[in-house]
C-alpha cells in the first residue's frame, strides 16, 4: 500500500461546492485518515462500495495508443462530489479511499518515445509493476467484503482487477467487458490490450464475454483465437446496433448467462461510447444510455464484484462531460447494486 494516496477531509473540502438547501453526495461519503491498516479499516467501515483511482497513461502507450487516461479519475471525482445526495444516489454507502501515486512511471513516461521499440518494451516493463499495485489494493478491498469501482488509466488494469478478485475469493473469477476491442492479444508483453489474455492464460480469469467488438478494429487471428476458446463468448456492435440481427437486451442476458455462476467483473472501456473522448475516440458506438443500462443490468447480480471504468481521456475542455459520464455510471452501478 505504499503507493495509495489516501482522499481526505482537505481534499474533499476543496472539490465540494455546498448550496443552500441542498445536500451534496461527497457530504455524505466517507473518507479514511490514516493509510496504515485498510483492511482492518474496510471491514469495520459500514459501507458496501470502496472508490479508487488508477492515474496512469503507462499501459495506453505501450499499446500505441493516445496518453491522457491519467485525468480521469481527477475530472470523475470533482464531478461525482457535487452531484445530488437524496434518496436514489445513496452516498452514505460510499468510501473515497483515493488514488495509486503513479507520478513516477508517469514523469518517465514523458522521456520515452512512442515509435522506438525499445522505449516501449521498457514502458511494457514499468506496467508489471502498476500489475503488482493495483492487484494488491483491489485484492485488499475485496478480501474486507467490500466492492472496489475502479477509474480512470487504461484498461490495462484489468489484470489487476482480476487477479486481485481471484486471489481474495480464492477462486478464478469472470468478466463481462463493454469494449470495442478484445483486449486479448498476445502476451507480448503487458500493455492495454492484453490485460485479458494475460489474467486468462494465468488462470485468474475463467469465463469471459466481450459485448460490442467493433468488426473493423478486431484482427481475423484475434477472432480465430478466441472462437476456440469456450470459455470466451462475443457480440459484435454491429450486429447488434447496425445490422439489427441481435437484440441489446438478449445478448446482456447472453452475457449474463455466461458470466454469473461465479463472481464477475464489470469492465467498461470508454472506446466502446460514441464520441466521448477516450485513448481510441470512435464517431460510431453505443449510446452513454446504453452503457448506463449496461451497468444496471450487470450490476444488479448478486455476484457482480467490481465496477471498472477505463480509457476515457479528460482534457481541461472537456473534464466536465467526462466527468458526468463517469458519475452517471458510477451511481447506475451503485443504484442497481444496493437494491439487488
Amino acid at each position: 500500500m505504499d503507493k495509495l494516496v489516501l482522499f481526505n477531509d482537505t481534499k474533499l473540502k476543496s472539490l465540494l461546492s455546498k448550496r443552500p438547501k441542498e445536500s451534496k453526495f461527497g457530504e455524505h461519503i466517507k473518507v479514511l485518515s490514516a493509510v496504515s491498516n485498510i483492511y482492518e479499516q474496510l471491514i469495520n467501515l459500514d459501507v458496501s462500495y470502496v472508490l479508487i483511482g488508477l492515474p496512469e497513461d503507462v499501459g495506453v502507450f505501450a499499446n500505441h495508443g493516445k496518453p491522457g487516461t491519467s485525468t480521469t479519475f481527477h475530472a470523475a471525482i470533482k464531478i461525482l462530489l457535487n452531484i445530488q445526495s437524496n434518496q436514489f444516489t445513496h452516498a452514505n454507502k460510499v468510501l473515497i479511499l483515493g488514488h495509486l501515486d503513479f507520478n513516477e512511471a508517469q514523469e518517465k513516461l514523458q522521456t520515452l518515445d512512442q515509435t522506438k521499440k525499445k522505449d516501449v518494451e521498457k514502458a511494457r516493463k514499468m506496467i508489471q509493476k502498476i500489475d503488482k499495485q493495483v492487484s494488491n489494493l483491489v485484492h485488499t478491498i475485496v478480501k474486507a467484503g467490500k466492492i472496489p469501482i475502479i477509474i480512470g488509466g487504461g484498461h490495462n488494469n484489468a489484470y489487476g482487477n482480476i487477479k486481485g478478485s481471484s486471489l481474495a475469493l480464492n477462486t478464478s473469477v469472470n468478466a463481462v467487458n463493454f469494449d470495442a476491442h478484445t483486449d486479448f492479444r498476445d502476451e507480448e508483453g503487458r500493455h492495454s490490450g492484453n490485460g485479458f489474455s494475460y489474467a486468462f492464460a494465468e488462470g485468474f480469469l475463467n469465463n469471459y464475454f466481450i459485448f460490442g467488438l467493433h468488426e473493423n478494429y478486431n484482427s481475423q487471428n484475434i477472432l480465430n483465437h478466441i472462437v476456440k476458446q469456450k470459455r470466451i463468448a462475443f457480440n459484435t456492435f454491429e450486429a447488434i446496433a447496425v445490422r439489427r440481427e441481435l437484440k441489446f437486451k438478449k445478448e446482456m442476458e447472453r452475457a449474463l448467462k455466461h458470466v454469473s455462476a461465479k463472481p464477475f467483473g464489470i469492465e467498461i472501456d470508454c472506446d466502446a461510447i460514441e464520441n466521448i473522448p477516450s485513448s481510441a475516440m470512435t464517431p460510431s458506438g453505443f449510446s452513454v444510455t446504453k452503457a448506463r443500462s449496461f451497468v444496471d443490468y450487470f450490476a444488479k447480480h448478486k455476484n457482480a464484484t467490481y465496477l471498472h471504468i477505463c480509457e476515457a481521456v479528460a482534457t481541461p475542455e472537456n473534464e466536465t462531460q467526462v466527468g458526468k459520464l463517469i458519475s452517471y455510471l458510477i451511481t447506475d452501478f451503485i443504484r442497481a447494486n444496493t437494491t439487488k
